[in-house]
């Protein structure tokens, strides 16, 4: 019998620059639920450290899905410049 293969994991909302994750893990993408001139900027970082990073400073849109099917090695940090308020997803 086939199985079927489900990207589910672990959320944490945010609507200001934070640690998401505080280990290694997979991040699945973000879901942007209301932004105003909203980026956001994701690290590899258990802290606040900027030398890793993830995904480049990108535009985000409310109410879009943004998959982001990568791996990292420390966490998950990101940084949030103008308004925005999201919900990040990781495994």
């Amino acid at each position: 019998m086939a199985g079927t293969v489900q990207n589910v994991g672990g959320y944490k909302q945010i609507s200001a620059t934070g640690n998401v994750c505080p280990f290694g893990a997979s991040l699945l993408g973000i879901f942007v639920s209301s932004a105003t001139a909203g980026t956001v900027t994701i690290y590899d970082s258990a802290t606040t450290t900027t030398t890793a990073k993830v995904i480049d400073t990108t535009a985000v849109v409310g109410g879009t899905w943004y998959p982001m099917p990568v791996g990292t090695t420390a966490g998950i940090y990101v940084v949030i410049g103008g308004v925005a308020s999201i919900t990040v997803v990781f495994a």
